[in-house]
């Protein structure tokens, strides 16, 4: 399964009550960073209740997403990424290692807080990846 994963300078609520009103249906997850199982570097206190994962049912697939820091650049063109779920840590990994050649690392594959397999990258055509296996990631 696939989807898009959207990213926001703090108004990642909003934006998503926005696309809550025009798909209909309820959230199927919200945390903020403060809900973290873990110390989260460079999120300051000021931003500790931003979204950190946001999902909403559209459609067959889901739209997720998050509040990034400042410190992120964020602005039209990096602000998504391609949402990849695949079954094998196996195939993640391989996915995960073609994408990224050329491109940029942003996480290595590993296992992440929530109990799924993830990596993030950039391919060399500037498009970013998040690659998912196991957990509700």
């Amino acid at each position: 399964m696939a989807g898009v994963y959207l990213y926001f300078n703090g108004n990642c609520r909003e934006a998503f009550e926005f696309y809550k009103s025009a798909f209909g249906g309820e959230f199927s997850s919200v945390s903020v960073f403060r809900d973290a199982p873990i110390e989260m570097p460079g999120i300051p206190e000021a931003d500790m209740d931003n979204i950190m994962h946001i999902c909403l049912p559209v459609g067959g697939g889901e739209l997720r997403g998050s509040d990034l820091p400042e410190s992120f650049d964020l602005r039209p063109g990096n602000n998504f990424a391609a949402n990849v779920f695949l079954e094998t840590r196996e195939e993640a990994e391989a996915v995960f290692e073609a994408l990224s050649e050329g491109g940029v690392v942003y996480q290595p594959m590993e296992d992440a807080f929530w109990g799924g397999y993830f990596g993030a990258c950039a391919d060399r055509f500037g498009v970013n990846w998040h690659i998912n296996c196991g957990g509700d990631s």
